[in-house]
């Protein structure tokens, strides 16, 4: 399976400490969806595993799109998704997956290894849909506090 090339996107939104941000909408997230799917198409993926908590949510839309099986654990030939790579932590653990292919909506980073639908800037937060605004702002101080 191959995405087509990820797209550049910089939103010119701040947070409340003036740092980048994007919010996402429901809308951006169908688009999203509706992208993969034709990728997908007849892959003969065996099913589809969403990295909990992000990507689950991924995972059912598509699992849904596809009519495919929504997976409690990863397995060879499935599809893995996640909603955004930073620093891959959460997506490292499945590259040694047999004929698996891994997929992000969103990378922070031009993809190596893995596959996405987007690349934005490293430098701007993501507020996904499902996500509480003012709790994705916590979220993101502690993020940026933990590494800085």
């Amino acid at each position: 399976m191959l995405v087509e090339p990820a797209q550049q996107r910089l939103s010119g939104e701040r947070n409340l400490a003036g740092l980048p941000m994007r919010t996402l909408s429901w809308h951006d997230f169908d688009q999203a969806v509706e992208r993969i799917a034709p990728l997908v198409g007849d892959s003969g993926c065996s099913g589809i595993y969403g990295i909990p908590r992000g990507g689950l949510v991924l995972a059912v839309a598509l699992s849904h799109r596809l009519e495919r099986p929504l997976l409690a654990e990863p397995q060879p030939g499935c599809l893995v998704v996640d909603d955004v790579f930073e620093t891959g932590r959460t997506l490292a653990p499945y590259r040694g997956l047999e004929g698996a292919t891994l997929l992000v909506w969103i990378s922070k980073v031009e993809p190596l290894w893995w596959q996405a639908v987007e690349v934005y800037s490293s430098a701007e937060w993501i507020v996904f849909p499902w996500e509480n605004g003012e709790r994705a702002m916590v979220d993101e101080r502690r993020y940026r506090q933990q590494r800085s």
